[in-house]
């Protein structure tokens, strides 16, 4: 699973103090997990992040920044930013802290379960 490890270097360092903090091979590249919640996870120059719902369509504004699609389906608090070719720590730092912001509402739901119809 391909990711940037200049990418995966930052983000550790910015979860360096965090508690329950581990590291899992997902969605193509390196999560990071935070209290056994999906918060960043880094690939081959982008990264996801995991953020606050109410707070998705202002974040998509931003020019690197989309909606995560899989499977056809778009999923509302997870987006994607685009890393290649720049070097500016405070704009990962920002996602970062966001997705750290939101991990903490979420500590302690439990995780949605999926009916299947017959």
């Amino acid at each position: 699973m391909p990711y940037t490890e200049t990418l995966a270097i930052e983000v550790r360092r910015l979860l360096t103090d965090v508690p329950k903090v581990r590291e899992k091979k997902m969605f193509g590249g390196l999560a990071f997990m935070v209290a056994d919640k999906m918060c960043v996870t880094v690939g081959d120059d982008r990264m996801m992040f995991r953020i606050a719902p109410a707070l998705h369509e202002e974040a998509i504004r931003h020019p690197r920044c989309k909606t995560v699609v899989m499977r056809g389906r778009q999923y509302v608090g997870f987006v994607r930013v685009a890393f290649k070719g720049i070097k500016q720590s405070k704009e990962i730092a920002h996602w970062t802290l966001m997705a750290l912001a939101y991990n903490r509402q979420i500590v302690g739901q439990k995780p949605k379960t999926r009916t299947r119809s017959l």
